[in-house]
């Protein structure tokens, strides 16, 4: 008999991302598997699910508020109406397991589970994790985290689950055909700048006023600049390498291809699948939040795999006194791309999917 899952986390790529890869892994396991995400209406599932083959079942958007205010007093009911949509989906799909990542649908999956009796397996993406799991990890069967240092209880360090395009990614056999895909030369030193979807306004000024001073020194750029933004290039002249801006790159598994350095912010996809592709990188965390960012970063820049830079301090200034230069010392640039990797997770989805075998009884690989 083939297993059940229902998979909870919405509202934003870095819940959904990770919950996608790990509903591909338990069906190549078992075609049989049946998979229900739980997730709502307005969040970015509502779309990427149903693209990707999978049920979706709504429940009410909950915020939990952080501090006092009106929303506070409308809580519970709106709660025990999410609870009650996610334990019909359960009844529905008949889940053996529950696994969540966090987000506003995690939490009334969570209540719904163990108001049931189910296991529940929880996963955090960032070094700091959101008030849903915080609450999930008090009564999961196992909690799962990307990065060591997580402060959950019983947690184990397994990674993030990420697209196979990505842990597949063998750089140096497609860096020729990425380097051209992009408009780039086959054999100049790569740059990459990635300020994630929405782009990074801060990489565009910063990176813009230098683009002179990198094309003088023999590096070509690929930076993704965000939907609806423009990078403003200052001292370009005639026959300098290519600077190649793009709103967004829908391949980034090829511009990690043709790449030698990224330059791109420390979300927990980002920094999961940089150091799983070997790459040496600049992270600029994101200066607002709680600080989440940094921490994602912090251990692998401790491990030698890269630089952690503010982002007030990522200056034109910066740019042309430390990273123009590194860019120039290949055997320095080799043994972070080498730390990286060693660092990198790449096999973090069938890890997690040993987890959920386990909490229902079906065994799993220890690893």
């Amino acid at each position: 008999m083939s297993l059940s899952v229902l998979l909870a986390g919405g509202g934003t790529a870095g819940h959904v991302g990770p919950l996608l890869s790990l509903a591909d892994c338990l069906r190549r396991r078992d075609p049989g598997t049946v998979i229900t995400a739980l997730g709502t209406a307005e969040g970015l599932e509502s779309r990427l699910v149903p693209e990707a083959g999978y049920r979706l079942a709504l429940v009410p958007r909950v915020p939990l508020p952080r501090k006092p205010t009106a929303d506070l007093g409308r809580l519970p009911g709106r709660l025990r109406a999410a609870v009650a949509s996610a334990t019909t989906a359960i009844r529905d799909s008949g889940a053996q397991v529950v696994v969540g990542f966090g987000g506003y649908v995690a939490t009334p999956a969570y209540l719904a589970a163990r108001r049931l009796g189910l296991p529940i397996v929880v996963h955090e993406a960032n070094a700091r994790p959101g008030l849903a799991n915080r609450l999930g990890a008090r009564f999961a069967t196992y909690v799962a985290v990307t990065f060591p240092g997580t402060p959950l209880r019983g947690a184990q360090v397994l990674g993030l689950p990420m697209r196979r395009q990505v842990t597949m990614l063998n750089r140096a056999t497609l860096r020729a055909h990425a380097r051209m895909n992009f408009g780039l030369h086959p054999d100049l030193t790569t740059l990459l700048i990635y300020g994630g979807s929405l782009g990074a306004q801060r990489l565009n000024r910063t990176f813009g006023s230098v683009a002179g001073q990198l094309g003088l020194a023999g590096i070509q750029v690929l930076h993704s600049a965000g939907g609806g933004k423009t990078v403003d290039l200052a001292g370009r002249y005639d026959g300098a390498p290519p600077y190649q801006v793009v709103e967004y790159i829908d391949q980034m598994d090829l511009a990690y291809a043709a790449a030698d350095v990224v330059v791109c912010r420390a979300g927990a996809g980002t920094v999961c699948e940089v150091t799983a592709v070997g790459l040496p990188a600049v992270y600029v965390p994101l200066p607002i939040g709680n600080g989440e960012q940094r921490f994602n970063a912090q251990p692998v820049v401790e491990a030698g795999g890269g630089l952690l830079i503010d982002d007030a301090a990522c200056t034109p200034e910066w740019v042309s006194e430390r990273l123009i230069p590194l860019l120039s010392r290949t055997p320095e640039l080799q043994a972070m791309g080498a730390a990286a990797a060693a660092f990198g997770i790449r096999d973090g989805d069938e890890r997690l999917a040993d987890l959920v075998q386990q909490a229902v009884g079906r065994g799993g690989v220890p690893r």
